[in-house]
Parts: C-alpha cells; structure tokens; sequence
C-alpha cells in the first residue's frame, strides 16, 4: 500500500508541476505579448516583399509567443484586403519557425547541468531546423510557381463551407486566469511579467526533470517506449492528438524537451513527435477558420496546412534528408556545451537580432 500511495503522491506532484510549467509558459507568452504585440501587428503590416513577410513571422511570432496571433493578424489582414494569399504564406512560414523559440528557452533551464543541456538543446532545436529547411525548399518553390496558394485557394473553396467547431483549451481554462491575475498583481509590466515567468520555468523544470527520471524508471518507461514512442508513426500521432488537446504545438514539444534532457526519450523519438505537433497546430487552426466561416481565414489556414504536410514529405520522410537536421541538431547541442553563451547566442540571434536587422534592411533598401 505504501508504495501505490508514494507512485499517486509523485503523479499528484507531477500534475502540480506541470501545471507551474504550463503557467510559466503562459506567462511567458502574456510578458511578450505586453511587450510587443502593438508591434507585431505593425510589423505583419510591412509585408510586400515575401523575404520581409518570412522575417515578419519570425519576429512577430517570438515577440508574442503565438504563431496563433501572428496567423490571425496575418488572417485579418487578407480578409481586409491589405494583404494577398500569396503575401500571407511567407508570414506563417515565418511563424512555424518563430513558435519553436519557446523550446530553445525551455533548454536553458538545463544549462547548469552538462550532459542534460546537450540533450536538452539538440531536442529543441531539432524543431528550429526542420521548419528552417521546410521554409529553405519550399518557399523558393511557392515563389517560382504559387503551389502553395493556389492549392490552398483551390482546398479553401471546397471545405469553407463545411463549418466549424470551437475547440475547448483545457490548459488554457485552468492557468490562464491565474496567470491574468498574476500580470494584474504586477501590474502589468512586462519585466516582472517576464521575470516570475522565467523563476516558474526553470522551477518547474528541475523539478519536472527530477519527478520525470523517477516515475520513467523500469516499466513506466517501457510502456512508454512500447506506445507513444514505438514507432515514428506513433510518435506522430502522439504528437498531433496532444497538440490537437491542448491546442498549443508550443506546450507539446516544450513538454518534451525535460524527457529528453533526462535521457528517456531520444532525439531520433521526439523528431517525429514534433512533426506530428507541428501538423496539430495546424488542424486547430483551420477548425477555428472554418468556425468563422470566412473564405480567407480558410485559405491562409489550408496554406499551413499543406506547408507542414509538404514539410514533412520533404524533409522527414526521406531518411538521407531526415539525417541532415538530426546531425545539425547534436552537433549545436555539442557546440554549446563547450560555452553555454553560445546557447543565448543562437536564441537571440536567430529569433530577434536578425529577423529584426533584416526587417529593417530590406525596408530601407526597399523605400
């Protein structure tokens, strides 16, 4: 008896602690969505040149912590007509890639201990490369032919007038409120938003990681490994029902990346779980499109869509492909372990610094 009651004690913990982390999260989101979400919408707004829309969705994503804001502003913007289909998809390109920052963050909770960083790292930043190579193939290819929009025009027409549901998120109905009054008692300032956000994620995180290595010892594990993690197919799946529940690809893959700092899954396991978030992700979305019954609201979602599905035939099918974003992945979790800096580094210069500078380049050289 004493041991069933110690194993309901640590899943009551769990749960406790997963719950903390998903505030963090929240919080983390609400902090720059104060900071920035003002200018996320000015910056979808300068999107006449697909190089500058891509940049947009990075930036405007990692500011608001929401590829969801970032589609709905992009949506509201081609329902009034200020921006085409064809504009919008290098923007929700931008997107899929600014919303796997929140993965990168999460791995530096791991910093102070090594050989969880390394892993820890290379699990999150697996997300990063394969929406940067998706982005590498097929945004050339949407700008040489319109496949992307026209398909998506074409998908659009035929499902608009199917209708839609509104989907309940249940971890946003349990933390959300708490973390609105959180931003309340705080009032309102991004800094102390962004500062208790990160002492919730790193706290959470220890203690996930700790909770974790404990409950997945010997058969938990193993059951594991025989459902969720069996196959890539399965890890698929279990991917996309998990961001499909809690509507956020965010939360799934963040949720992953303490499993794989511990060792418990590996970074060949949690790639296709991400695939199977990233084409989650966008099932919600283009359930909440076909809920609003505009045509463009359901053609900027198909254009998602069919970009993650294209994204994965391309880039994870084909093992030789596969192999590529894998071997990049350990080698940066390699490389920043020597110097964790390398780890801010990577963060702040390929989620900010460098959409921002190319933004305002290409601005200047454009005017």
């Amino acid at each position: 008896m004493a041991p069933a009651l110690h194993g309901g004690l640590r899943l009551l913990a769990l749960v406790v602690v997963l719950l903390t982390f998903f505030l963090g999260l929240d919080l983390l989101g609400l902090a720059f969505g104060l900071f920035g979400k003002g200018f996320a919408s000015m910056l979808v707004e300068r999107t006449s040149n697909p190089f500058v829309g891509l940049f947009v969705g990075i930036l405007g994503t990692t500011l608001v912590q929401s590829s969801s804001t970032t589609t709905s502003l992009t949506v509201a913007l081609v329902a009034a007509g200020a921006l085409t289909v064809e504009g919008a998809i290098p923007v929700i390109m931008g997107a899929n890639i600014g919303t796997s920052v929140t993965n990168s963050l999460v791995s530096l909770g791991h910093v102070t201990r090594r050989g969880e960083f390394e892993r820890a790292f290379a699990g999150a930043t697996i997300h990063d490369l394969f929406n940067a190579m998706s982005v590498a193939i097929l945004l050339p290819l949407e700008l040489m032919t319109g496949f992307l929009s026209k398909a998506s025009v074409y998908l659009a027409g035929g499902i608009a007038d199917v209708g839609g549901l509104n989907l309940l998120d249940p971890v946003k109905a349990l933390v959300r409120p708490i973390a609105l009054w959180i931003v309340e008692i705080l009032g309102r300032s991004p800094v102390l938003t962004l500062i208790v956000a990160l002492v919730l994620l790193f706290a959470a995180l220890k203690l996930l990681v700790d909770l974790l290595k404990a409950l997945m010892s010997g058969r938990a594990e193993r059951i594991l490994h025989q459902t969720m993690f069996r196959s890539p197919i399965a890890a698929i799946t279990a991917g996309l029902l998990m961001t499909v529940m809690v509507q956020s690809s965010s939360i799934t893959t963040s949720v992953m990346i303490p499993l794989v700092a511990a060792g418990i899954v590996t970074l060949e396991q949690v790639f296709p779980f991400t695939i199977g978030a990233n084409l989650g992700t966008t099932i919600t979305a283009l359930v909440a499109a076909l809920s609003t019954g505009n045509i463009s609201a359901v053609t900027v979602a198909c254009s998602h869509m069919l970009f993650n599905i294209c994204g994965t035939l391309i880039v994870f099918v084909p093992p030789p492909i596969r192999a590529i974003p894998l071997a990049c992945a350990r080698a940066l979790g390699r490389l920043t372990v020597r110097n964790r800096l390398y780890a801010v580094a990577y963060v702040v210069l390929v989620f900010f610094v460098l959409p921002f500078v190319l933004i305002f380049v290409s601005g200047a050289f454009s005017d």
